[in-house]
């Protein structure tokens, strides 16, 4: 890989979900390179580290698009903790105002950055694809498993106790039903008003992550298909912050209007050296 150092990147944080932000409308990495570019400085003690990259890329559809990398180098057609980060990437470096929209492979989304808290408020694609009590053979047991895309593919378990995320997830992650792309596994628990706690196994990650903006999006629209929850629905995450969700619930089921609002932090802004890639 020939790159010309140091390059240039906000470190940023979505409810624990962490992501390395670069400036990216005058390419310098290709696109065949990307993949190992992510897998090198995502690594955690030995590089940056971080859940994921975001390339800010230019569009002629939206305000801008990204290239979005897990931390093992895959594609991820969405991330919600992730947009709400790059929005607020973008609102700062002055490449969209406070309401903007971008694309992603999972379609146009629309965010607005709210000033007054530094939240930043996205309406997600449709939800698409809800498979509701999947019987499945999980940790030597049959369990109830739903399923739903909300940009990405989430299995949803309700569990009254904490339980093996790591283990369970990674089962769920690769279980045949799911395959060949495989799923995101989220464990959720019931709280008091109906708030949600939920808990992620992120595909890409291949491990529990701190918050999963998408996650906690399905677990929101499964529970109220299931009559257990209603719009706004708050979700706890594994890092102990809250995502808010909003949404219009249909019959069959199907929903519109999906919004997630939630903090997009700036931790640190910082120049990679090649010495990141060894």
């Amino acid at each position: 890989m020939v790159m010309s150092f140091p390059v240039s990147f906000v470190k940023m944080s979505g409810t624990g979900n962490d992501f390395i932000v670069m400036d990216h409308r005058h390419p310098f990495v290709p696109v065949a390179e990307q993949p190992d570019f992510a897998r090198k400085i995502c690594r955690r003690r030995f590089s940056v580290g971080a859940d994921g990259l975001i390339l800010i890329e230019e569009s002629v559809r939206a305000d801008f698009s990204w290239r979005f990398y897990n931390a093992d180098g895959s594609v991820a057609e969405m991330c919600g903790n992730g947009a709400r980060c790059a929005a607020r990437y973008a609102h700062m470096n002055g490449m969209a105002g406070p309401r903007m929209t971008f694309e992603t492979l999972a379609g146009i989304v629309e965010a607005e950055v709210l000033e007054a808290n530094g939240d930043v408020r996205l309406r997600l694609t449709a939800p698409s694809d809800f498979r509701l009590g999947l019987g499945i053979k999980l940790a030597g047991m049959e369990r109830v498993v739903h399923y739903v895309n909300t940009g990405v593919p989430h299995a949803v378990v309700f569990v009254e106790d904490e339980v093996p995320v790591r283990e369970w997830g990674r089962e769920l992650r690769f279980h045949p039903m799911f395959q060949p792309a495989g799923t995101n596994a989220n464990f959720v628990r019931l709280l008091a008003g109906g708030a949600l706690q939920v808990r992620t196994y992120e595909r890409g990650v291949e491990d529990e992550t701190m918050a999963c903006g998408t996650g906690a999006a399905a677990a929101a629209l499964i529970a109220a298909a299931l009559g257990r929850t209603a719009s706004p629905v708050r979700c706890i995450t594994s890092g102990g912050e809250a995502l808010t969700l909003g949404f219009d619930l249909k019959k069959e089921p199907a929903a519109e209007n999906v919004f997630l609002q939630g903090p997009a932090r700036i931790i640190y802004e910082g120049k990679l050296t090649a010495e990141s890639l060894l």
